[in-house]
């Protein structure tokens, strides 16, 4: 695996130029007759963004966090998005690779002679290459203005940070910031993956947020949050003798949600990517009925 930490031109291997936009994702999301997308279905995270969309959520969330942000820090910080590269194989839950077989006709026509005598037989089954490719990790960093001293590191976790070959990366680089003086939050909205490390056991909810504090570790504020509850308003650390300013992580998600029509960017026709326990599958099959995105 390679990182590389740099001012990227490229999102997820594809040019400025040609990364998709807003509009690209509204226009994506409206039906023929130029109907608008409903807002979130669900009162907090909506399980279906964990999957094949999770790339542009993650990007779009980060940016509108440090959106919010950036007019209560004003004039002593800067909340900045910033971005590193990390190349990887494709998360197979973002991919959601299928067996293709090829066609029958195709099996038939593409038989030859080999040189020995025997026929050539087309593969009975064609997979994907789990090919590195460059996978986006958005991130923000809060700086005072007078010196840029980083102060707060912001994190929105992506599965490459929680599974499969990035998580010892991102291991160090969490160890470094907890062996700084810089203040750490994480948000982590996948249900899939390893969870910060802490000497006690974590509730069985499927959302977390947690804070460590520079000034008080190894203690870490750690707020639970169930899928049938909204996400949280968190505090943001910055330097001594500054009050907390607050992140509305609910507001976040929603302002992104109704900006880019993430109902009908996410499939919800079915179960999600990372299967939801039957009662919650139920709950959610309801929430999507009573919005009326299922019959």
């Amino acid at each position: 695996m390679i990182v590389k930490c740099l001012n990227c031109k490229k999102w997820n291997g594809v040019s400025d130029s040609d990364m998709p936009t807003g509009r690209f994702l509204f226009d994506l999301a409206t039906t023929s007759d130029g109907d608008t997308a409903m807002p979130n279905p669900f009162p907090g995270m909506d399980p279906y963004l964990e999957g094949p969309v999770w790339t542009t959520v993650h990007t779009s969330l980060v940016n509108e966090i440090a959106r919010q942000l950036a007019p209560k820090l004003r004039p002593k910080y800067l909340a900045l998005p910033q971005e590193r590269i990390i190349v990887t194989v494709p998360d197979p839950l973002e991919t959601r690779s299928k067996p293709r077989i090829p066609d029958v006709g195709v099996y038939e026509s593409d038989a030859a002679q080999l040189q020995g005598g025997g026929a050539v037989v087309a593969a009975p089954l064609v997979l994907d290459a789990l090919i590195p490719e460059e996978v986006p990790n958005p991130y923000i960093e809060i700086r005072d203005v007078e010196e840029r001293r980083l102060v707060t590191a912001i994190e929105v976790l992506s599965p490459t940070n929680k599974r499969g070959p990035g998580v010892e990366e991102y291991r160090r680089k969490r160890q470094e910031l907890l062996s700084s003086e810089v203040h750490y939050l994480e948000v982590d909205l996948l249900r899939v993956g390893e969870r910060f490390p802490l000497a006690g056991p974590l509730p069985s909810v499927p959302y977390f947020v947690f804070l460590s504090r520079a000034n008080r570790r190894p203690r870490v504020e750690v707020w639970p949050i169930p899928l049938e509850q909204p996400l949280p308003a968190v505090p943001v650390p910055l330097l001594p003798g500054d009050s907390d300013v607050p992140l509305d992580l609910q507001q976040a998600l929603q302002t992104i949600y109704d900006w880019y029509s993430y109902d009908r960017v996410a499939d919800h026709s079915g179960e999600p990517a990372v299967r939801l326990a039957p009662e919650q599958q139920a709950w959610a099959d309801e929430r999507l009925r009573a919005a009326g995105m299922r019959s």
